[in-house]
């Protein structure tokens, strides 16, 4: 996909704010393992995923998707698990999808192969899993409290 710095991830600190307030506003906060190590291993399994998405050889795009499809939602049940965040991660990965649908039929991106309509199959499980990443990303900033200092 051909990308322009500047249009980058304008997206996610939308997505990281949203996910804290609509754990406010439903009355059910995030418990699931709220620490920063937390965060970190699920931003590496994010990696994973989206390295998949581009190294793994599959005989057709239908098992490539299905593949990350279960990544994503492994993804999703480790570190999440809330309504909330698996209702945000659809509804990232259906807005992120149509918008990028929508910039491939004006001409700002472009792929080589596209078997979607005008996108790879794959592109919602990688802005699911991405929705879910910034999600918890959110969720820790928004905790705040007192860091403990690491002693060597």
């Amino acid at each position: 996909m051909c990308c322009r710095p500047e249009n980058k991830c304008k997206w996610r600190p939308v997505v990281g704010l949203l996910y804290p307030c609509l754990d406010s506003h439903l009355g059910e906060p995030h418990k699931f393992k709220r620490e920063w190590a937390s965060v970190m291993r699920c931003i590496a399994v994010f990696v994973g995923i989206n390295h998949a998405s581009v190294k793994l050889d599959f005989d057709n795009n239908v098992q490539l998707s299905l593949t990350l499809a279960a990544l994503s939602l492994g993804l999703w049940w480790t570190f999440d698990r809330s309504r909330s965040g698996f209702g945000l991660g659809i509804t990232t990965a259906f807005l992120a999808t149509v918008i990028t649908q929508l910039l491939v039929y004006n001409g700002v991106y472009q792929y080589t192969s596209p078997d979607f309509l005008y996108v790879r199959s794959w592109l919602p499980c990688i802005f699911f899993s991405g929705g879910v990443t910034v999600g918890n990303i959110g969720r820790q900033l928004a905790m705040g409290g007192v860091e403990k200092p690491h002693m060597d």
